[in-house]
């Protein structure tokens, strides 16, 4: 068999959604285990005292990237039949901006938010509001802004990978990301040595 299963398998879009959900439930359980969904480990992050946050992103990045790379190159995996969205550069960085400040004041993303209802966390409560107003507001003025994130102001680069935007393989991608990661790693143990405080110690 060939993944990805919910195009190869043999199996209904109904048990793809269950086990998307299954899958979904325990992403959710293990983020919360993990302790992001407490706004003040996540806040941390940006003042460099903190850094388990990036730590553990960084960790399932590239285990989804070596298992990406290693699964395609065996033949088990079809990357051509994997979603990637258009680059949209202009808008993405705006965006990715917009989003960064956000997290920055409210100690939230829109999955942690998640997380910390779930746990019944006011201020993930307030978070979500917050977000399902800007959404709203979004949509009422959506026209005005449709050539920048979308459009000619946007910056459309069209279905583009790393790998194809500097002519190299995967595996050339793969083991330079894995070298920023390390390099990260010891970075962020050498910051929060120097800047270090948990959240138990505040």
């Amino acid at each position: 068999m060939t993944a990805p299963f919910g195009i190869y398998g043999d199996w209904s879009i109904e048990i793809s959604f269950f086990i998307a959900f299954v899958i979904g439930i325990g992403f959710g359980f293990t983020v919360e285990r993990a302790g992001f969904g407490n706004s003040r480990l996540l806040a941390l992050q940006f003042y460099f005292k903190d850094l388990t946050v990036f730590k553990v992103m960084f960790t399932a990045i590239v285990t989804a990237m070596a298992g990406i790379i290693i699964l395609s190159s065996i033949g088990f995996l079809d990357i051509s039949n994997i979603l990637i969205p258009r680059t949209y550069l202009w808008s993405g960085i705006t965006g990715g901006l917009i989003m960064g400040v956000g997290f920055a004041i409210a100690g939230y993303c829109p999955g942690t938010s998640v997380s910390g209802l779930a746990t019944l966390k006011v201020d993930a409560a307030y978070y979500l509001v917050g977000a399902a107003i800007g959404m709203f507001i979004f949509g009422e003025v959506e026209p005005l802004f449709k050539s920048f994130y979308g459009g000619d102001l946007s910056g459309d680069m069209g279905v583009v990978t790393l790998y194809d935007y500097f002519n190299t393989t995967p595996g050339v991608i793969g083991g330079i990301i894995l070298i920023i990661a390390v390099l990260g790693f010891i970075g962020a143990e050498v910051v929060e040595k120097k800047y270090g405080e948990k959240v138990g110690e505040m």
